[in-house]
């Protein structure tokens, strides 16, 4: 829907609506990405991509639970040279942001596969940093100040588009690893990842997921994710982006309070459709409009200042 209570400019970004797809969800095919964007999102954000193929880890890779989805994919991925033919074909048929998810073993990596995504029409980059089940790769750099700090120069220095951090709540301070990486030149903060957790199965005594531990999803962490982005908030001034558990217009409503510019979704298509976009939108603007305010931008971290 289009209104001008919605329009949001993340970054150097325009979203006509503040709703996003996060990534891991429906995000390898230029097909699945118009589907998105038909249902309303005001930008998409792809599956991560790493510099090779990955096939990711033998099932079961998902389990529902009663708050949410467990997953532990593995990235799979066809590697971004094979990703590129996506990205042109989504450039051809979108009319909002194309943000590019990637993943790296080190600091080159995530550079190469940056500047690759980017020269072919990535709108912007969005770093994996923060992925709970894989290792070498996602949380075990997110977590470390220093090294998070290297990976997001050297994709500055390789890019000239926005370059968007996705966080992890598996550190002791979200606050402080968003400094960092605010002050290594990232863009915007997306907050946040999944959370680490496992399902057993009573009966066998075994583990459900083939990897055994992967990350949560959905209703369950949303007043974690509340409470990162307003940590954050207090700490930075770069855009943030809200992800966790958001279903409605009231969760991207709270999350906006709390301090975040725009919002991602991701579980709740599972439930929901990709219409979820348009009607989280719509109750967005039904909000704005009885409370009197203008944009979007006038509640955002709201509740700092009550």
């Amino acid at each position: 829907m289009k209104s001008n209570r919605l329009t949001v400019n993340l970054a150097g970004l325009k979203l006509a609506n503040p709703t996003m797809l996060a990534s891991g969800i429906l995000g390898y095919s230029a097909e699945t990405l118009e589907g998105i964007v038909a249902g309303g999102a005001g930008a998409v954000i792809t599956k991560s991509v790493g510099l090779k193929p990955r096939a990711g880890y033998a099932n079961p890779t998902v389990v529902q639970v009663d708050c949410g989805l467990i997953n532990a994919m593995g990235l799979p991925n066809p590697g971004i040279d094979e990703f590129v033919k996506e990205i042109r074909q989504a450039k051809k048929v979108l009319n909002v942001p194309l943000v590019v998810s990637v993943y790296g073993f080190s600091e080159e990596e995530y550079a190469a596969v940056s500047k690759k995504a980017a020269d072919t029409g990535a709108d912007a980059l969005e770093l994996n940093v923060s992925c709970p089940h894989v290792k070498e790769t996602g949380s075990e750099i997110g977590q470390k100040p220093e090294t998070l700090s290297k990976v997001i120069k050297k994709v500055k220095a390789a890019v000239d588009k926005p370059v968007f951090v996705k966080l992890s709540p598996n550190v002791t301070s979200i606050a402080d690893i968003a400094e960092a990486a605010a002050k290594a030149g990232a863009d915007a903060l997306t907050a946040i990842n999944t959370v680490k957790a496992m399902a057993i199965d009573p009966e066998t005594s075994m583990p459900i997921l083939g990897n055994k531990l992967g990350g949560l999803s959905g209703s369950a962490i949303k007043p974690i994710a509340v409470r990162c982005v307003y940590d954050i908030y207090e700490r930075v001034k770069v855009p943030i982006i809200g992800c966790g558990g958001i279903a409605n217009w009231r969760d991207a409503v709270e999350f906006f309070l709390a301090g975040a510019s725009a919002v991602q979704i991701g579980t709740a298509i599972a439930t929901k459709g990709s219409s979820v976009f348009r009607a989280v939108s719509r109750g967005i603007d039904a909000y704005l409009k009885r409370k009197g305010f203008k944009n979007v931008g006038e509640i955002v971290g709201l509740s700092h200042r009550c």
